[in-house]
């Protein structure tokens, strides 16, 4: 009697399994290669955006700045530390079109200037460390002062304890450039006794110094043209460059509708006079 094998083309138990542990290492081998090659060993790296200069038109690398404050770059010098502020960094001209303006100043209360009373320019504190207030200085130990030089200014360089040092200013009042920064006032466009007759008599201390600090209000200007400005409105001050009446009507009004301050029938008139030279733009 023949015997049966069983291997009459049927597999034994012990080839199922050689051939299932061959398919599991074949298995494993190929997830570790497709593991390997999406890798590819490369860890992945993220470019930092560029910024621009407005007027070079030079890129530089690093994260993008706040508008209210160039970037700088030190370098040492008769053993002190400068930094020297990049070309246009100017605030240049003012936001917003003559007929958003023209609206913002209908908005605008209109009611006769107020008392003086209790008015001293330290009931604002100006001045103040900048960066509290939305600048971004050169130097940490700037004020709001020196911060506008910087932001105003081309090629402006900036000594130890945050004192400007040289540079070039265009000062939009008179039309003219200057170069000694001994040469500027730093403006408070609204002024604060103006502010105060127009609201801010009502305010507290924290609000008027944040006025009095704030990028927006404050302009480089020529000394002596900030001096014959003095506190007066639109109605008795005028920039004596023409051309910059548009854009000081619209950055009068911007800071007016900012921190709700009214105006006077007479300074209402001026600001639509000056709107007026906007022609087109």
């Amino acid at each position: 009697m023949r015997q049966d094998d069983g291997s009459n083309g049927r597999s034994t138990p012990a080839t199922k399994i050689l051939l299932l542990t061959i398919a599991l290492v074949l298995i494993l081998v190929l997830a570790v290669a497709c593991g390997g090659a999406g890798s590819g060993g490369n860890e992945e790296t993220t470019a930092r955006p560029s910024t621009t200069s407005r007027a070079g038109g030079s890129s530089t690398q690093g994260s993008t700045q706040p508008s209210t404050g160039p970037e700088t770059t030190s370098r040492a010098r008769g053993g002190s530390t400068e930094a020297t502020a990049p070309p246009g960094t100017t605030i240049g001209r003012t936001n917003g079109s003559p007929a958003e303006a023209s609206r913002s100043l209908q908005m605008l209360e209109v009611a006769p200037a107020g008392s003086m009373s209790g008015y001293s320019r330290e009931r604002f504190r100006h001045w103040s460390k900048a960066s509290d207030f939305g600048w971004a200085p050169p130097q940490a130990s700037c004020d709001s002062r020196e911060a506008a030089l910087v932001r105003d200014g081309q090629n402006v360089e900036v000594g130890s304890g945050c004192k400007v040092t040289s540079g070039s200013w265009y000062d939009p009042y008179t039309d003219q450039t200057y170069s000694d920064p001994q040469d500027l006032d730093i403006d408070h466009v609204v002024p604060l006794a103006n502010a105060w007759r127009s609201g801010a008599s009502s305010w507290n201390d924290d609000q008027r110094e944040r006025y009095a600090n704030d990028p927006d209000v404050l302009l480089s200007v020529e000394d002596n043209a900030n001096q014959e400005k003095g506190d007066k409105g639109p109605e008795a001050w005028k920039p004596p460059n023409e051309d910059e009446w548009c854009d000081y009507a619209k950055r009068w009004i911007s800071i007016k509708a900012k921190y709700d301050l009214s105006v006077n029938e007479q300074e209402k008139e001026q600001l639509e006079q000056m709107l007026g030279t906007c022609g087109g733009s």
